[in-house]
């Protein structure tokens, strides 16, 4: 029966996704930003849903930008949840933007793009960064660059704090954890971290019972004077500490 209710999840998340990417196509070129950022927000809310995914806020997310979210990164999930709490334009390497769908969704979100390896390019998102903010956007990150197990975070890079810094935005500290909602022990089943396949942690992830995403947002801060690398190791000990105080 489990594999049962994944296939239905698995259909009705496809569904789903041709949706988005038919909204993406032809009424996003038609809406302002604000109607577009709500039209993110609901689908992801509604994606959790079809897919069996309780989401459990704490804390308040910042009201209006600008502003820059900084989270521990576990799981191709963790864009959803954080548009699901609330919209932000993420910041994510390159190669998304070439994956079948997934490109789509991400480029209809308004994610930036990165090279990361390119030391030059990161140069050029920061500076975009920094425009997007005096905008007045929510923009999100993921310091560690790389997924994780969650059991003990990443160092947090330190560069794309440059953009927070020459605008004086408030940083954001955000702490991610999936749990089993029956137990309240934390669930692997969403991880893709190494050489995980992405099918399988989708699958695993669809054949949970009752899968609870729990989203942590700690007080905003600005840099008061710290430079970018000093910054990162406390944004990081923060969200260490909110997923202390969330177990």
């Amino acid at each position: 029966m489990r594999q049962v209710r994944a296939a239905g999840r698995l259909l009705r998340a496809l569904a789903h996704i041709a949706g988005g990417i038919w909204t993406i196509l032809t009424l996003f070129p038609r809406l302002g930003q604000p109607a577009k950022e709500a039209r993110v927000q609901v689908w992801a809310m509604a994606m959790l849903r079809l897919v069996g995914i309780e989401l459990a806020v704490r804390g308040t997310p910042v009201a209006d930008g600008p502003g820059l979210l900084v989270a521990n990164h576990l799981s191709w999930l963790d864009i959803v949840v954080l548009h699901a709490s609330r919209y932000c334009r993420f910041i994510s390497k390159s190669d998304i933007k070439h994956w079948p769908l997934v490109g789509t969704l991400a480029g209809g979100a308004g994610t930036l793009y990165i090279e990361r390896e390119s030391r030059r390019d990161a140069h050029r998102v920061v500076h975009h960064m920094a425009e997007r903010l005096k905008l007045g956007d929510v923009l999100a990150v993921f310091p560690e660059g790389t997924t994780g197990d969650g059991t003990k975070l990443k160092p947090f890079h330190a560069n794309l704090l440059q953009a927070a810094i020459v605008t004086d935005a408030p940083v954001q500290p955000v702490a991610l954890r999936f749990v089993d909602a029956g137990t309240g022990q934390t669930s692997f089943a969403p991880r893709y971290i190494d050489d995980d396949s992405i099918f399988v942690s989708i699958w695993e992830t669809l054949n949970v019972g009752h899968l609870r995403a729990e989203v942590v947002f700690g007080e905003p801060q600005r840099c008061q004077g710290r430079d970018r690398r000093t910054w990162a190791a406390d944004l990081q000990k923060e969200v260490e500490r909110l997923l202390r105080e969330g177990r």
